[in-house]
């Protein structure tokens, strides 16, 4: 059997099974492909140089038992693996960190937010940093800025301590122990956020395998805004004086809208369109809070 018989038969197999993605791959081929190549130790990105090798024995038994492992645990491939990818750059996860997947990385790694930053912008916070990934793609996008990585989750920071020495970052990134806002030190020029968002009523329905990642990291109150209006209470004060908010909600555009129907933001435009990431300028939130009517 070929590498890429092999494939083929895993992706029969996880369709036939049910299982859900979103973790790094939408569909059962791609899902198949990463774990057969990562189990032969082949390259991820170059199938093409590979498809036609043919595999032995003892190596397909591995690969099925890995697809086993994949079926019956319902666990995302990368908690498998150990490892995800976010635009090209590794890093390692597992079930104390939720699997990153961040569109902001894709606005990090293409200058989608570069139109508001400038010669000003030297301290980044990265909150609800999970394993680090944001903050390390926000060090190798931006070479002359420092970073904040905060999360509340002690587990979670344990997996980021190891994302930041894989990429050699000790000197540039710092990791914090913060519940929220309440233990940074501001003030920053440029604050990422993919925080806690789904609703009360998704997080009843989410497949098996988004189960399996820290409930802290997803659920989001009843209409999935319980941190972000926190957020946006408490952002002013951590923020300088031409600073953005960069914040991730998914698919709760019409919570956020309905939750902030009187807040200004810019919505940036990613590979999932123009819903899931938007910008809020710290202008914007001192006006609505110095109206006395907060964004909340």
């Amino acid at each position: 059997m070929t590498v890429l018989e092999l494939i083929e038969a895993g992706a029969r197999q996880l369709e036939a099974a049910g299982v859900a993605y979103g973790h790094g791959t939408t569909n059962a081929f791609d899902e198949a492909a990463w774990l057969v190549l990562w189990r032969l130790g082949l390259p991820l990105d170059d199938l093409d140089s590979v498809s036609n090798k043919p595999v032995a024995q003892a190596d397909s038994g591995l690969v099925a038992t890995l697809f086993e492992a994949r079926i019956a645990t319902r666990k995302p491939a990368a908690y498998l693996t150990r490892e995800a990818w976010l635009q090209g750059v590794p890093f390692y996860v597992d079930e104390r960190a939720i699997v990153p997947r961040s569109f902001i990385a894709e606005l990090l790694a293409e200058g989608g937010i570069d139109a508001w930053l400038g010669d000003h912008t030297r301290r980044v916070l990265d909150l609800c940093t999970g394993n680090g990934s944001l903050a390390v793609l926000a060090a190798l996008a931006y070479p002359d800025v420092r970073v904040d990585a905060a999360d509340l989750s002690p587990d979670a920071l344990e997996v980021a301590r190891i994302n930041v020495a894989r990429h050699g970052l000790q000197e540039r990134i710092t990791l914090l122990a913060s519940d929220g806002l309440c233990a940074v030190r501001g003030p920053y020029d440029l604050i990422l956020c993919n925080p806690p968002y789904v609703n009360a009523q998704s997080m009843a329905t989410l497949p098996a395998e988004y189960r399996a990642e820290p409930a802290m990291a997803l659920a989001g109150g009843a209409d999935g805004m319980d941190f972000i209006r926190q957020l946006l209470r408490d952002a002013p004060p951590c923020m300088s004086e031409d600073a953005v908010l960069v914040l991730e909600i998914g698919n709760e555009r019409a919570n956020f809208e309905a939750a902030f129907p009187a807040l200004p933001v810019f919505w940036l435009d990613t590979s999932a369109g123009e819903d899931q990431v938007l910008l809020v300028e710290r202008a914007t939130l001192t006006q609505a809070l110095a109206r006395d009517r907060p964004p909340v």
